[in-house]
């Protein structure tokens, strides 16, 4: 442990840690203060709830997760992908990172366990603020999608439940799911060993029915 990083910091340190090995359900003020070494009520100062502390630990894997994302879409110098190329990249990063990372990512999504307002007071945005950049992103890249495919951007709507929105929130929900039941073993059962190439099956398979058939396909 670094004693020398400020405090806050070394507690999600050691809830990062906590959820990666042993899950959320492990995450606790107590233990965590215990393993940095500091009295039971220190943590309470930057976490007064358990919801609070969880939602720290979240935002490192949420950032983490945009860098993925982020290295997903990079310019590779063979040209710039197309919206569908990036789409797949980015579902394939994000079914690869749940699967790596169980723990963090059962907790990310539990916004039932976690603070998405956040507090004034510490400085730190909003779990809100943090996660919508990656959906939005994800829309964008369906809209061009659609938009290649001849779809018209001015009959979707400009709301929140704009068409490119909802095939956007339906193609994550197909990732998603894909991932919690790889992960648990229901895929593998079903449909055998072979991670990667099944995975990616998987995702093209999700693309096909959210975003039509690829031109190449």
């Amino acid at each position: 442990m670094d004693h020398e990083r400020p405090l806050r910091e070394r507690l999600v340190d050691v809830g990062v840690e906590l959820v990666l090995t042993e899950g959320a359900g492990a995450v606790g003020l107590r233990e965590i203060a215990r393993r940095a070494g500091v009295s039971h009520g220190a943590p309470r100062r930057w976490f007064p709830t358990h919801h609070a502390l969880l939602s720290a630990i979240a935002r490192r894997g949420f950032a983490d997760l945009a860098g993925r994302f982020t290295a997903a879409t990079a310019d590779t110098g063979s040209g710039p992908a197309s919206p569908r190329e990036q789409v797949r990249a980015l579902a394939c990063a994000y079914v690869g990172y749940a699967l790596e990372h169980r723990g963090m990512f059962e907790l990310m999504f539990r916004h039932d366990l976690l603070d998405g307002t956040g507090r004034a007071d510490t400085g730190q945005p909003q779990l809100r603020a943090t996660t919508q950049p990656l959906f939005r992103l994800l829309v964008s890249l369906v809209s061009r999608c659609r938009e290649a495919g001849g779809d018209h951007p001015e009959d979707e709507g400009n709301g929140e439940n704009g068409a490119a929105e909802v095939t956007a929130a339906a193609l994550w929900a197909g990732l998603h799911g894909t991932a919690l039941l790889w992960g648990w073993g229901s895929l593998p059962l079903a449909l055998g060993d072979g991670r990667e190439e099944l995975v990616g099956r998987i995702v093209d398979a999700v693309l096909d029915a959210h975003l039509g058939r690829a031109a190449d396909a």
